[in-house]
């Protein structure tokens, strides 16, 4: 198990991390805007520093950080519950300096993790960065 830096050939394997946590965690998003979002994926890459969770040579889980946020965080459906999310985050606040986070408010889950892990709601907005109306919180350590 370890923590390593993603290249532009992970991004497949990203996508499909993506998916497989979306899939089984917002039931609110609409089909529309799941396939608009898995698209934006690979640009979206190209913004944040990313680093990936590999067990037993497969990338199981990632973390993209922009400046001092966490922009985004998956862990692959079979291994959610296991501790890698944790990891990540933690790693995330020790070495790049991570005190924010932004999560839809719809995902109890993702809130009720990042409340475990130290983060406090902020503020609310009502639509998420793409304008979309899915209301998200803000969170800082």
């Amino acid at each position: 198990m370890m923590i390593r830096e993603i290249n532009i050939t992970d991004y497949p394997r990203l996508i499909e991390i993506w998916e497989s946590a979306v899939l089984n965690t917002h039931d609110f998003l609409k089909k529309e805007d799941f396939l608009y979002y898995k698209k934006q994926l690979p640009v979206y890459f190209q913004h944040v520093t990313l680093l990936g969770f590999e067990k037993e040579g497969r990338l199981v889980g990632f973390i993209g950080v922009a400046e001092e946020n966490v922009e985004m965080l998956f862990v692959d459906n079979t291994c959610r519950g296991t501790g890698i999310g944790k990891k990540l985050i933690t790693y995330a606040i020790a070495h790049l300096q991570v005190t924010k986070v932004d999560v839809n408010e719809q995902n109890v889950q993702a809130v009720d993790f990042y409340k475990y892990v130290g983060f406090n709601i902020l503020r609310r907005s009502e639509l998420d960065g793409a304008g979309k109306e899915y209301p998200v919180l803000h969170m800082e350590l």
